[in-house]
């Protein structure tokens, strides 16, 4: 039987609620109720056929309701390993109410046997692979698993995302992507993995029509380009600023660009201005440990070859503010990190780190590495969090596993102490140097107003470093206000979810101290295991 029209439902589950990621406090200054809006999703949506309605239901924006399960033919759904908790929910719902579910993402296409309830998986990049689903749909089919080759999917063919589908306003920012993969190999990294070594970008015109789009829209403000190493291709990379930057002068810069970079950044001085010039403010890097041979042992050699504080100085010189990950836990750390991770978050005037535990994701070359040398736990997949900050670890670690949690313990008392945080805060700050100001946006002066409010609930002595902070940076920078304010606004969640998450790891410290924590079993290698004689 041959299926012309479809109205599919597609759900994006629910991110687990206690993460440094969710900016509760930010969002709701902003009247925003989630940081970022589904990309994948809509990208998938605008990949159906014309004549298929769909409905999009985020679960972290809005409720899911009996109505929405009666209207659809199809449900979609998927995500990141955080989410995975909500997606098997979401299919398990999917089951009650006799509708069938699709699933895709990158935790499904790592971990897809965990998925096996779906009716049908779509592993890997969907653009190439969709069509063999419609097909199978249209033809009646009611199982399948359809898999893309990794890396080898040509994002030129990707098409307009459906941002229509988007209630904008419910966002602090709307993503954008220009290329997937990333030229490095780091063990702990599942991108590699999942999108391959060889960046691959889309054509100036699909990014600019994106662009188009979102404006068109009505929507104004912060873009996100969610690449997970935007100069991972720096040939194509500055053939795109020229355009982009014509772009912003036609439509007066109505937006202010975000991404994810590597630290080799700041070896490009052109590099750099071209992305000042188009309005980017904020980059994320991957600095994970101030130390070589952690760096060299996880292969982040392109860490090594250079000082980290002159590259983070240069990044702000350039008008763009750094935020930063760091890891504890590698195999390669000697005796306590924790000084040495406080002093290097310190000297860079790194305002937002995100200090994880190292967490063996699926499908890595660490994760092979500990299956084969016998320390992996078991169990991992059944994870209530998915979040570095409160689930990690997930493997017998080389260091006593108290002074692995100490150590990280005493890295987020310190550096989220509001002396501290609002200290890097101003020196960053002064290094700012914006050569475009921050065109203001419909909420801005609310967000500021209720900023101005709750920064005194926020804990001892927070207030008073805000506004130490603000007058140093009114009197030295002023160009800069605008994003000290909005890491001041971070704050509002980092401060006490640091706070919270001290005191859980004080609690597993407790155990481990007491005796109440046993190491899991561990996985045994597939080929050891058929060897083994059954029980």
């Amino acid at each position: 039987m041959t299926t012309d029209s479809c109205k599919v439902l597609m759900i994006f589950p629910l991110f687990n609620a206690s993460s440094f990621w969710n900016y509760k406090e930010a969002c709701d200054l902003a009247g925003a109720r989630y940081p970022a809006a589904p990309l994948g999703l809509i990208t998938v949506a605008a990949l159906l056929p014309k004549n298929w309605e769909v409905k999009l239901v985020n679960r972290n924006t809005e409720l899911l309701t009996d109505d929405d399960f009666a209207w659809a033919d199809m449900v979609m759904t998927g995500g990141m390993l955080p989410q995975r908790n909500d997606a098997l929910r979401i299919i398990e719902m999917c089951c009650a109410n006799n509708k069938p579910v699709v699933v895709g993402g990158p935790d499904v296409t790592s971990s897809p046997d965990l998925y096996s309830a779906a009716n049908f998986q779509v592993l890997g990049e969907a653009e190439e692979i969709m069509i063999d689903f419609i097909t199978a749909w249209r033809r009646g089919d009611t199982h399948g698993v359809f898999k893309a080759p990794m890396g080898k999917t040509d994002v030129t063919k990707s098409p307009l995302p459906r941002f229509d589908l988007l209630k904008l306003d419910q966002y602090l920012h709307v993503g954008i992507q220009f290329s997937r993969g990333c030229p490095f190999s780091c063990e702990f990294c599942d991108i590699i993995e999942l999108y391959g070594r060889v960046p691959r970008t889309k054509t100036n015109a699909q990014v600019l029509a994106e662009l188009d789009a979102l404006y068109a829209l009505g929507y104004r403000g912060h873009v996100d380009f969610v690449d997970d190493n935007l100069i991972g291709n720096k040939k194509a990379l500055k053939k795109f600023l020229p355009d982009l930057k014509l772009w912003q002068n036609k439509k007066k810069f109505p937006f202010e660009f975000s991404t994810e970079a590597s630290i080799n950044l700041a070896d490009d001085t052109d590099l750099l201005r071209g992305l000042a010039e188009t309005n980017f403010f904020a980059v994320f890097i991957g600095i994970e440990s101030p130390d070589t041979d952690t760096l060299v042992m996880t292969q982040k050699k392109q860490n090594t070859r250079r000082s980290l504080q002159e590259s983070i100085t240069k990044i702000h010189e350039a008008g763009i503010f750094v935020n930063a990950g760091f890891i504890v836990g590698f195999d390669s750390e000697k005796g306590s990190v924790a000084a040495g991770m406080v002093d290097c978050i310190e000297d860079t005037a790194i305002p937002v780190c995100m200090v994880g535990l190292l967490y063996a994701l699926p499908t890595t070359q660490l994760t092979r590495r500990l299956l084969a040398e016998g320390r992996l736990f078991s169990g991992g997949e059944q994870t209530q969090s998915g979040d570095q900050c409160t689930a990690g670890l997930n493997f017998a670690t080389n260091r006593p596993r108290r002074d692995v949690l100490n150590d990280y313990r005493t890295v987020l008392a310190e550096i989220y102490n509001p002396v501290a945080y609002f200290g890097r805060v101003r020196r960053m700050g002064r290094m700012l140097k914006r050569t475009r100001a921050h065109k203001m946006i419909r909420g801005d002066l609310r967000s500021f107003a209720r900023l101005l409010f709750r920064i005194h609930r926020a804990g001892p002595g927070t207030a008073k470093q805000f506004w130490r902070m603000m007058l140093d940076c009114g009197l030295h920078n002023p160009k800069a206000i605008p994003y000290v304010v909005m890491t001041s606004a971070l704050y509002l969640h980092l401060g006490p979810f640091s706070r919270q998450v001290v005191r859980e790891i004080d609690k597993e410290i407790k155990d481990v101290d007491e005796g109440r924590w046993h190491a899991p079993a561990v996985q045994v290698p597939a080929k050891v295991a058929e060897l083994e004689p059954a029980a």
